[in-house]
């Protein structure tokens, strides 16, 4: 056993899910583009904050109420130093990617986009960086345009370089593609919106687990995850967004805490980040995300790539080995990601006899059907990897897709 699979082997026992049997075989958990996990730090520490310091943050008058609120800004402070954020106003807490999507998209798309603007996306862009940029150029009158991806799941550089203009005002993108896996050059993509004027979105729901961001060395204007996929708590995210920009932006939502002043006659509005942060924040869900951090932080993220990596490699290898089964998204830069189909079948049930086996993994759309349209395909079944899986796990899903292919062909 290598050093680094010893490492990972104990990483593996903190967490409890992967001790339980699923129709009576050991549980391969290979959906992690869809949710990591949780460890036990995480469960412990959310568990910990709903046994001894509940209470709501910022206005309490009491012990408990200052309890959560150090342990809600601190958080905030955490995330911030994750992200290499300029400053810990930068950071808006929020449900989860999409809905910092949506908060952009309504929030700066409707104050400064106008009818003949252009927001550029990409082909391999997930339904929740494509959908509310629709909404708001329907509204406008601007319009969304896609750059196109090469045969092997890479984004067409030129195809993207051809699409930018004086007309693009927004570009939207996946940092790594949940279905194909395709790593995009954060830092290139941006300079060259930059060079045409336009902001910058990234979707880096799928990133945060894989590899550091530093948003002040790709320049984006706006990155957003969600803490679900990097072993934090559901309905969690983060927004990241320069302040200079977040300050001239009109809040999203209306209600508590996003106010300075209200009466009857006109509100005026809080400060950034509060001021997109109406009603009761999710508390317990940025402690978790704290703890998250925490966790991969101790690992460290050189090792948990070259791990991902080496087993990314090995299942590759294997699976390409089987008869019958293509894997979509070859690229040379990509994250632990395999999508594919055995021809002939349907992805739906090469995924339900996976699941007969014990074996966890996604079948279907993954929420990017102009993608799955560009592929010419309806669907495909997705295993993807994390910091908990191992060797046997890559066995059992090879096993299992061979036992497919001859149950199906």
């Amino acid at each position: 056993m290598s050093e680094l699979e010893s490492l990972f082997s104990s990483v593996r026992n903190e967490f409890p899910a992967l001790s339980q049997k699923v129709h009576g075989k050991t549980l391969r958990y290979l959906d992690s583009a869809a949710t990591t996990l949780k460890p036990k730090a995480v469960v412990d520490r959310i568990s910990h904050f709903y046994s001894y310091e509940t209470s709501n943050v910022h206005r309490g008058a009491h012990y408990l109420g200052d309890v959560a609120t150090q342990a809600f800004e601190a958080a905030r402070q955490k995330v911030a130093e994750f992200l290499h954020a300029k400053q810990i106003e930068e950071i808006v807490f929020v449900r989860g990617t999409t809905e910092g999507v949506n908060l952009v998209a309504h929030s700066w798309g409707l104050t400064n986009l106008k009818a003949g603007d252009e927001i550029l996306i990409t082909e391999m862009e997930h339904h929740g960086n494509i959908v509310p940029w629709q909404m708001v150029a329907e509204k406008v009158g601007a319009q969304v345009l896609a750059a196109k991806i090469l045969d092997n799941g890479e984004l067409d550089l030129e195809d993207f370089k051809k699409k930018l203009s004086a007309k693009t005002k927004m570009v939207a993108f996946t940092a790594c593609s949940n279905v194909l896996g395709t790593n995009n050059d954060m830092a290139l993509l941006t300079k060259l919106a930059h060079e045409v004027g336009a902001k910058v979105l990234i979707d880096g729901a799928q990133i945060v687990s894989q590899s550091p961001v530093d948003v002040q060395k790709i320049d984006c204007d706006f990155f957003v995850f969600s803490a679900h996929k990097l072993f934090g708590p559901f309905g969690f995210g983060v927004l990241y967004g320069k302040k200079e920009i977040l300050d001239q932006m009109p809040p999203y939502q209306g209600g508590g805490s996003m106010i300075a002043k209200v009466t009857v006659e006109k509100t005026t509005f809080n400060e950034v980040p509060f001021r997109f942060e109406a009603g009761t924040p999710h508390v317990e869900g940025a402690i978790g995300l704290h703890a998250a951090i925490d966790f991969m932080e101790k690992i460290g993220f050189e090792k948990i790539h070259a791990y991902e990596m080496e087993l990314l490699k090995e299942a590759t290898t294997k699976l390409e080995m089987i008869p019958d089964l293509k894997i979509f998204g070859t690229a040379s830069n990509k994250g632990p990601i395999i999508s594919f189909n055995l021809k002939g079948t349907h992805h739906s049930d090469v995924g339900q006899i996976l699941d007969q086996e014990g074996v966890a993994v996604r079948a279907g759309h993954h929420c990017t059907q102009p993608l799955m349209a560009r592929l010419g395909v309806p669907g495909t079944v997705r295993a993807s990897f994390s910091v908990y899986n191992n060797r046997e796990d890559i066995d059992a899903l090879v096993k299992a897709v061979a036992k497919a292919r001859e149950m199906l062909l």
